[in-house]
């Protein structure tokens, strides 16, 4: 029985040198340009599980301008045989849905269908991209063939019986995944890393040719594909500017006087920022303009809530503001309807009223106790479809990143990713003269969060995710109580291929790290001890009645230092403690995007010139195992960053 390893990458552009165009848009073109770090995640993979079966055939695709040809050929040289390449000016624009479509069509032009039991194939990708940061394509890729998936994953590994087993990140822990092929699996830089091109490797793709595939080549209908056939568009980009006035350095002969001079600053306040004048903006005249309401029968508002440890997680009762402050802008008694999956969970509805929702549509099934993509994904498609919602919103945790645009992709939707801000608003068709009115702005980070997108989407349900922590959870109201209605889907054994066979879950400092009073977080610059010191200063403030607690960078993670749930940043967590202490972070934007919120910075770097002091309210230059010992003895003879002890 043959098999065919299949590695989709995609060629980025680096986020420093992005430009933003005329237009409002990322001009990309005059960038250098590396392969996705995650995708050469997921090409190791697949040489790593060629040693299972060596006959194997090794495919690489990707999907762009004939630029992404060098791209291939690094790939080529690591050990691949062929290399496709997507290429066509009419594909310029597409958004993730559009994205998925147009890479999934090539696939099955390539001869690869699920209902081929003589030549089985596996797709691996990256977890994400760079430049977008969605974690989108996996799951639509996967939904628009057919197949199972298992996303942010460590390592696979091949099984005698032809399926294999995947290790999942999750929230606080990991799970093992049994999957049949085909599948696809999309890997985290947590996996082995990526091996460099050989000699001979080298030689062989010199000589080797990429074929370059049409839109018309592949029979890919140009009605879903483009800007024109993509449910979502950027309807604008902005600079993220820092709201925090200029940092306060502290100076001193040495470590006992820098401390000193710090923990006097932290007393002052720090400095006052000088607001900027707001720039007028230059509004259209509307006044004949048409308005049009384009949801037709669409009507309410439907979250998920996700269940761990027997419980609603957090981020779902997050979710829950976002939802209600759109229903009010909506008005005419919108309600939000939170749908509930699992088994013996009914109780969980209370909880679900007290936070906010009106009505929770219950599902129970002894075999739904545990979250799986591909029944999960079909129930809410069943619910949409019978409910006609005109929004569904989504936590954006690891299921909620793979959830959404997997039902996205089987509803014809846009999913926006990682929201920190959802209104409803206007589009503005200057073209066509006409409002649309109501419509979801979805406001999120991306191009290495420099850069605020807003996206609009065109297709009911507009789908977005919300990032965990960016959203307050809502005020509880004990005893209120409201409709509970049973839904019974049509689910058949496809639904259940993939098997988990382990879950390991523990706090792992998802709650604390929300309810912390101080986080002290580690970067690539505490790894030499492994993060003991970072550990150490907060295990000082606990000592002294501080509710404090430990996290790291992504990089942190990435390298096996901490756990997923410790994660702060734009793919982990948006937090807001009184004050954040910030250890060897050289302060990439993307893990700003998870600290913005905190009552005060406190940033501590051997390098002055390190980013991260662009945005702290307090600095310390000197290396940490000099300055955290120090720290760590006045925080034991009672100072606390000035947070009082409960």
């Amino acid at each position: 029985m043959a098999l065919t390893i299949i590695s989709l990458i995609k060629q980025v552009p680096l986020p420093s040198e992005m430009r933003m165009g005329d237009d409002g848009l990322m001009d990309r073109t005059k960038a250098k340009s590396i392969i996705n770090i995650d995708c050469q995640f997921g090409l190791e993979a697949g040489l790593q599980l060629k040693k299972k079966y060596p006959d194997a055939k090794m495919i690489v695709c990707s999907m762009g301008p004939n630029s992404f040809e060098a791209a291939l050929k690094n790939a080529l040289s690591m050990g691949y045989d062929e290399a496709y390449l997507l290429s066509d000016r009419k594909l310029g624009g597409s958004d993730t849905y559009a994205t998925g479509l147009a890479i999934s069509t090539m696939l099955k032009h390539l001869g690869f269908n699920k209902d081929d039991k003589e030549n089985r194939f596996i797709i691996f990708a990256g977890r994400q991209t760079s430049d977008g940061d969605t974690a989108h394509v996996p799951s639509q890729v996967a939904e628009s063939m057919g197949i199972p998936q298992a996303t942010f994953v460590e390592r696979v590994e091949a099984n005698d019986d032809g399926t294999i087993t995947a290790r999942r990140i999750i929230e606080g822990g990991y799970q093992m995944l049994k999957l049949p092929m085909p599948c696809v699996v999309s890997f985290t830089p947590t996996g082995i890393k990526p091996r460099k091109s050989s000699l001979i490797g080298a030689i062989k793709a010199r000589n080797s040719q990429v074929k370059v595939l049409g839109v018309e080549d592949i029979s890919l209908p140009i009605d879903h594909i483009g800007l024109s056939g993509s449910p979502t568009i950027v309807a604008g980009v902005e600079n993220i500017e820092s709201d925090r006035p200029p940092i306060v350095m502290a100076s001193g002969p040495n470590e006992d006087q820098i401390i000193n001079d710090f923990i006097e600053n932290l007393k002052k306040g720090g400095n006052i920022l000088q607001k900027k004048e707001a720039k007028e903006k230059k509004e259209t005249d509307i006044s004949e303009f048409q308005i049009v309401d384009q949801r037709g029968d669409n009507k309410g508002i439907i979250t998920w809530a996700e269940v761990t440890n027997g419980n609603i997680a957090r981020p779902s009762l997050e979710l829950l503001t976002p939802a209600r402050h759109l229903a009010d802008q909506l008005g005419n008694d919108t309600k939000i309807a939170t749908v509930l999956i699992g088994k013996n969970v009914k109780d969980l509805a209370k909880t679900l009223f007290e936070y906010g929702s009106d009505e929770v549509i219950l599902v129970e099934n002894d075999k739904l106790e545990e979250y799986l993509i591909l029944p999960f994904s079909e129930i809410i498609t069943q619910i949409i479809r019978q409910r006609k919602p005109e929004v569904a919103l989504f936590a954006a945790t690891t299921a909620g990143r793979e959830l959404a645009p997997r039902i996205g992709m089987k509803t014809g939707s846009g999913v926006t990713a990682d929201c920190t801000g959802l209104e409803m608003g206007d589009y503005i068709d200057r073209r066509n003269k006409r409002v649309i009115r109501p419509i979801l702005h979805s406001r999120r980070p991306t191009y290495g969060e420099s850069k605020l997108a807003t996206i609009l989407g065109f297709v009911y349900p507009q789908i977005s995710t919300a990032r965990a922590g960016t959203f307050p959870v809502p005020q509880r109201q004990e005893g209120r109580v409201n409709t509970i209605v049973e839904f019974k889907p049509e689910l058949n054994r496809e639904d259940f291929v993939t098997e988990i066979l382990q879950t390991v879950r523990g706090e792992g400092g998802l709650q604390s790290l929300f309810e912390a009073d101080i986080i002290v977080s580690g970067g690539r610059g505490t790894v030499a001890d492994e993060l003991k010191l970072v550990k150490k200063l907060a295990e000082a403030l606990k000592a002294q009645g501080i509710k404090a607690e430990w996290a790291a960078s992504r990089v942190v993670v990435d390298e096996g230092y901490a756990e997923y749930a410790r994660q702060i940043g734009q793919t982990g967590k948006t937090v807001r403690p009184k004050v954040y202490v910030a250890i060897g972070i050289s302060g990439a934007i993307q893990h700003i995007a998870g600290i913005k919120e905190a009552g005060k910075i406190v940033a501590i770097d051997h390098n002055p010139k390190a980013n991260i002091f662009r945005y702290a309210d307090f600095g310390i230059v000197g290396e940490y195992q000099d300055i955290l010992p120090e720290l760590i003895e006045r925080v034991k003879n009672g100072f606390t960053f000035g947070v009082e002890k409960k």
